[in-house]
């Protein structure tokens, strides 16, 4: 594909360095079907180059992206007319149909990106929230505005125990992950720098610039060197249980789908305001988690 229509790709500096921009902006980059398949594609088309060293993964617009798409109307006719819809498990019944098509389109991708044979670095701007953090926790390196905050408000807005991709013990530490899990609290951009969460904080109107800049000092590293790198440290990681930690999160965000699937006669998969969650789409503002306030104010 040398077009895409929710993802812009952009070869740099001769081809050493691809931009991928998530390119739905009026949507603040919601993550539909059509986007998440362009995405893979872009990703898989960058590392077959042999000419890219550095794959950069932004966002066009206001911010980097809003998370899943939640049932827009783009989102929802893709349903019906969507090829992704006809296989992955899309024709099963019951959990299995869910299950499948999200291991998929939502953590096996996300695991495949995280381990692309290319040096990867977020670019990252306005709220970063749910699934957000899962695309930004693929890329090896992340660089952020100075104005982005971090948070995962699918526990106190949607029933669920995290998302499909679950890094947040590994990136937040144990019991910060908790907090903001249990909350929904967010993590300012100075709190991520200080965890080695984010590698750089730039203005955000210096941001793709100033990423570039990063990408090519990154890109000047010999590859087999930065592949080894990478290599180098995924494994020192897996080996300390996150591929196994990953596999075991992942099923328990499938049994929480189902939890809420059997307890609702619509099957709805997910929390409801009947179960004690605000409606997602009126809930109160995302505001910081702060160590000396029970309800931190906004």
């Amino acid at each position: 594909m040398s077009e895409y229509e929710y993802v812009r790709y952009e070869p740099l500096d001769d081809g050493r360095i691809v931009r991928i921009l998530l390119d739905r902006p009026e949507a603040r980059n919601a993550q539909n079907r059509g986007m998440l398949v362009e995405l893979h594609d872009a990703f898989l088309r960058a590392e077959a180059d042999d000419d890219v060293r550095v794959v950069i993964l932004g966002g066009a617009g206001p911010m980097f992206t809003s998370g899943h798409d939640l049932g827009s109307k783009v989102s929802i006719e893709e349903m019906q007319t969507h090829p992704s819809w006809q296989e992955n498990g899309a024709t099963r019944q019951g959990a299995e149909r869910l299950m499948l098509q999200e291991w998929h389109h939502y953590f096996e991708n996300t695991r495949r990106w995280r381990n692309l044979r290319k040096i990867t670095i977020a670019q990252v701007h306005g709220p970063v929230y749910a699934a957000g953090l899962m695309l930004m926790w693929a890329c090896d390196l992340i660089v952020a505005a100075d104005d982005v905050v971090f948070a995962d408000v699918v526990g106190t807005r949607l029933g669920m125990c995290g998302v499909e991709y679950f890094a947040h013990p590994w990136e937040f530490g144990p019991r910060k992950a908790k907090e903001l899990l249990l909350t929904g609290d967010s993590l300012s951009v100075d709190e991520a720098y200080q965890l080695g969460m984010v590698s750089k904080v730039f203005p955000v109107d210096e941001l793709p610039e100033r990423t570039l800049e990063f990408a090519r000092r990154i890109a000047d590293t010999p590859t087999m060197a930065a592949l080894l790198i990478k290599e180098a440290v995924n494994q020192s990681v897996d080996n300390m249980g996150f591929y196994n930690a990953l596999n075991a999160c992942f099923t328990l965000h499938e049994l929480n789908h189902s939890h809420w699937a059997q307890v609702h006669d619509d099957r709805y998969p997910i929390a409801q305001e009947s179960d004690g969650v605000p409606n997602w789409k009126e809930a109160p503002p995302v505001v910081p988690a702060r160590r000396d306030q029970v309800r931190a104010e906004g």
